[in-house]
């Protein structure tokens, strides 16, 4: 400073270096340079020792930095086995190069791309993306898949568990996040997931899915997916993976079931919204601005069905494999091919457009769902499987069939007669049988034919009311005394 001072009052550079004592070359740098700054800067640093062992240091840095944090070697570790290689200079050599090479990395990596800030309308798009998740669920630990919806407007989140990522979980994950956001945006953000993209070619080009597309076209959404591996084109949804997997998740869940698990979420998604302001608007909370946007949004006519269908051909022991797990269907459709229509929380099988089966689904393996009602008629002709068919074992049976079982006692003719009760549901239906069983019981009957004439009694019509003059009481023909009719009956001999 004090060197341009004097030279910008018209000093000679001769008389500036002998009166502060530097050299001419020195004043001579100080004036020309525009920030004043004289510190030294090598431009090529001499690596006499660590020249020849440059490239398998450069390699081990590699290698290290592509290790988990768990598995990353020490710089002492890294410099004994440089030792090994041959290399005898010092671990200052080896740590001075390794700060240089990271510096360097992290230079390459602050030029990444740029990126423009994004600007959605109240009501124009929501973003969807899938995570894996660990809880514990009744006692067992179990890896979740998590659907997660944002509103890109709001930015209202809406998380939800389910055991499976297949189709119909990603719809019903649609028709839930719609009834809790109240309303439908007009365009939907995805990645390239199997359930919805069909075929992706160049640019923004896609075959989405057929079944996907009707769920789109029932809520008037226009869906559009990202580029392969552009995350950032949907960073709103990629955000709050991270944002629920650390708010949410952590410390791992406990729950009895997962129904209970994804009330919890909803409640936890309410509480996040109210409790955090908008990132643009920070007036307001985002609760308020998901308030503001459901007033735009579109409406929900109806809820999507859902579901996901195959064919499944029906054993001789009336039952369907699907996913890995057996599930009983009525004993008409036996040997025959079926429709299952699969949803995220129960199956629905039909046979030539009638329903034969309706089971909450099981995500587990191996196991039979039984139910004993389709299995019915097969009963009645064979009445005694009722003892040890594998439908009927735990049979919980309505109050009053279950009282007059007890009633009847066991055996063969207990279970037939039993069995004979039953089969009147085939013809009155389970409410008529059960209101005749306990009918019986409140008479202290138990008897099978009883029951039987009750429900008889209940099926004949009601007879018409009528209105008796004396004229209708007259008799039409007047009875005439003639004994001699009773001695025709009694025989030829009856006069005798």
């Amino acid at each position: 400073m004090r060197v341009r001072r004097e030279h910008a009052s018209g000093k000679a550079i001769k008389a500036i270096a002998r009166d502060l004592h530097l050299s001419r070359k020195v004043v001579r740098k100080a004036i020309r340079a525009p920030d004043a700054d004289m510190a030294y800067r090598r431009e090529v640093q001499p690596l006499p020792k660590l020249g020849p062992f440059q490239g398998q240091l450069d390699t081990m840095l590699e290698e290290d930095e592509a290790r988990p944090r768990r598995e990353k070697l020490r710089l002492t570790r890294i410099h004994d086995l440089l030792v090994r290689e041959g290399f005898d200079g010092s671990y200052d050599a080896v740590r001075r190069y390794a700060a240089r090479w990271r510096r360097t990395r992290r230079r390459d990596v602050m030029n990444a791309p740029a990126f423009i800030p994004l600007l959605f309308r109240p009501g124009e798009a929501y973003q969807f993306d899938w995570s894996h998740e660990d809880v514990e669920i009744a006692g067992k630990p179990m890896r979740v898949k998590v659907a997660h919806v944002r509103l890109c407007a709001s930015r209202a989140m809406y998380v939800q568990v389910y055991p499976r990522e297949t189709q119909e979980m990603l719809f019903d994950a649609h028709a839930r996040a719609f009834a809790f956001f109240g309303g439908v945006p007009t365009r939907g953000i995805y990645d390239n997931m199997k359930t919805a993209v069909t075929s992706v070619f160049a640019g923004k080009e896609r075959v989405f899915n057929r079944r996907f597309l009707v769920m789109a076209s029932h809520y008037m959404v226009e869906p559009t997916a990202c580029s392969p591996a552009a995350g950032w084109e949907k960073g709103q949804v990629e955000n709050q993976v991270q944002t629920a997997r650390g708010r949410f998740f952590q410390p791992r869940l406990r729950f009895a079931s997962i129904e209970e698990l994804n009330g919890w979420l909803e409640a936890e998604c309410c509480r996040w919204a109210d409790m955090h302001r908008h990132p643009e608007h920070k007036e307001l909370t985002v609760a308020q601005a998901w308030a503001a946007e459901c007033a735009v949004l579109q409406p929900i006519v109806a809820p999507f069905d859902g579901f996901h269908e195959s064919e499944h051909a029906v054993s001789g022991t009336c039952l369907i494999s699907f996913d890995r797990n057996r599930y009983s269907v009525m004993a008409k459709a036996v040997r025959r091919t079926v429709q299952v229509r699969a949803y995220a929380d129960r199956i629905v099988v039909r046979c030539d457009g009638e329903i034969v089966a309706d089971h909450p689904r099981c995500f587990g393996r191996d196991r039979t769902i039984y139910d004993p009602w389709h299995y019915l008629p097969v009963l009645v002709t064979k009445p005694g499987a009722l003892r040890n068919g594998a439908p009927f074992q735990g049979w919980e049976l309505p109050p009053a069939l279950a009282k007059l079982r007890r009633k009847l006692g066991t055996g063969d003719d207990a279970d037939r007669r039993f069995v004979r009760v039953l089969s009147a549901v085939l013809d009155d239906g389970l409410e008529a049988v059960e209101a005749a069983a306990r009918e019986a019981l409140l008479a202290g009957v138990t008897s099978d034919d009883i029951i039987l004439n009750i429900l008889a009694r209940h099926r004949e019509p009601p007879r018409a009311l009528a209105i008796a003059t004396p004229e209708d009481l007259m008799l039409r023909h007047p009875p005439r005394a003639d004994c001699n009719r009773y001695d025709s009956l009694r025989g030829l001999h009856a006069a005798a």
